[in-house]
């Protein structure tokens, strides 16, 4: 029977979303790798405990998540939530998502509609055996569905109490602002976009979706915070065969130029004078001037969960280090 670390709220930073009354950690756990139907269940079981011992209460997911079976990936968190994490259902906040391609036909395809989004939620649900999950998000606009019909369908699943909170994912500031525009008349409970953002992919700052959030009052879940693994100490030194590239299976082998590799190293230099790791200082650094709400970090062995945790107790930098962290990335393309 698992129990969790009695000490788990002890060091973890919680920050509010937005101006809403919820809080998230500022680390999150996504499930959407290694959470899958050939993964190791007692590995993604001892992740998810872990990250909880660690003050990590937000597990994020979507309909799509688990290759190579969609839905596997909520398929296994119940399983996990089953297994002893389930007493502590009100200590979680779970969050999904539906948006991209998801069952055969013309219903299950990628879209934002009404019909999509609330069959797609009971399925999560009854997948994960919950009655509501925390948070809800439309995963990508969609320009063949009216704003009006998503925004309309995610109102209606918050009044139906199958979802507490929505938000929206991959949306840039016209996108969110068409939107919030909807979701302010209605009074609907909107919370959170979750973009994609690291050193290396920093298009909400040029966007303006960064600043955006800061004075609309929604806060940012922010995904691959650690671009698919270059931002951490695994390529430094070469490519290992049981990495993301060395495996063939991701699309940032072609980025991984000498010129960047060079780049990385001397970021790796600057961490090392921060005494943390790459990987530490890059989720460090997303969680800066207080505008990102939570860091989603996806892992394949609980060590990871450990090291990447620790990022929430340094977010601080001098202006010597920003000022350096920006030549370098100014010259790693």
């Amino acid at each position: 029977m698992y129990v969790p670390n009695e000490s788990r709220y002890e060091k973890m930073k919680y920050n509010r979303c937005g101006k809403s009354g919820l809080k998230l950690p500022a680390v999150s756990l996504g499930l959407w790798q290694n959470f899958g139907y050939n993964d190791s269940f007692a590995n993604m079981e001892n992740m998810c405990h872990t990250a909880f011992d660690l003050g990590v209460t937000h597990f994020d997911l979507a309909n799509n998540y688990g290759n190579p079976h969609n839905g596997s990936a909520e398929e296994n968190f119940k399983k996990i939530l089953d297994r002893g994490m389930r007493e502590f259902r009100d200590e979680l906040c779970i969050s999904t998502k539906a948006g991209y391609d998801m069952w055969k036909g013309p219903y299950g395809d990628k879209n934002g509609s009404r019909k999509y989004l609330v069959s797609s939620l009971d399925q999560s649900l009854k997948r994960m055996g919950l009655d509501y999950v925390d948070i809800f998000y439309h995963h990508i606009n969609d320009p063949d569905t009216p704003v009006e019909e998503t925004a309309l369908a995610l109102d209606h699943i918050t009044k139906q109490g199958k979802a507490l909170y929505v938000g929206i994912s991959n949306y840039n500031t016209e996108q969110t602002k068409e939107i919030q525009k909807i979701f302010k008349e209605l009074r609907t409970p909107f919370i959170l976009n979750q973009p994609s953002y690291s050193m290396l992919n920093r298009w909400i700052e040029t966007d303006g979706l960064r600043d955006y959030a800061k004075e609309d009052g929604f806060g940012l879940a922010v995904f691959s915070p650690l671009y698919q693994g270059l931002l951490t100490d695994r390529y430094l030194n070469g490519i290992p065969e049981d990495s993301r590239i060395g495996k063939g299976n991701t699309w940032i082998k072609n980025e991984l130029t000498p010129k960047m590799l060079e780049g990385l190293n001397k970021l790796n230099d600057v961490a090392k004078l921060r005494e943390q790791s790459l990987a530490q200082m890059a989720l460090s650094w997303t969680l800066r001037e207080d505008k990102v709400t939570t860091v989603l970090i996806g892992a394949s062995r609980p060590e990871q969960i450990v090291d990447n945790v620790q990022a929430a107790y340094k977010t601080e930098f001098s202006q010597e280090q920003l000022n350096k962290i920006e030549d370098i990335l100014n010259n790693i393309r």
